[in-house]
């Protein structure tokens, strides 16, 4: 199951990639194309987001990308990381959720920090022996 999601995860990763690339052509930067990059693969996925790419201007987006087979409203997990990295990059923060990847793949996307668009409840918890 674990490797499904990741599967899932990474295409839903490589549409947002050709996405942004797509609208960094029609802004006529085609300048920064080679420089989107899929910071999970050749980083690592703990960095607090997925995909590096730009606005018109140059400046970073830094884009966390959640996927789905179903609907637009399917919750997702988010780890504490990227709730972190988005409080702290609120201003070139976005979340891209991909939807209905199996039917008809759809995305929308949100600006700044997850905890001001997303109602967050702790799904898990560290535990120390006492």
């Amino acid at each position: 199951m674990d490797a499904r999601n990741q599967q899932l995860g990474d295409v839903g990763e490589k549409l947002v990639m050709a996405y942004e690339k797509a609208q960094l052509r029609m802004m006529g930067r085609i300048d920064l194309l080679d420089f989107v990059e899929q910071v999970s693969e050749t980083i690592g996925p703990n960095v607090g987001y997925d995909i590096c790419s730009f606005d018109q201007d140059g400046k970073e987006r830094f884009i966390e990308v959640k996927t789905t087979k179903y609907g637009k409203l399917t919750p997702f997990f988010v780890t504490a990381n990227e709730l972190l990295f988005s409080e702290r990059n609120h201003e070139q923060y976005y979340l891209y959720r991909v939807f209905n990847y199996r039917v008809s793949p759809t995305l929308f996307q949100i600006p700044g920090q997850l905890n001001n668009c997303c109602r967050l409840r702790p799904s898990i918890y560290r535990a120390y022996l006492a």
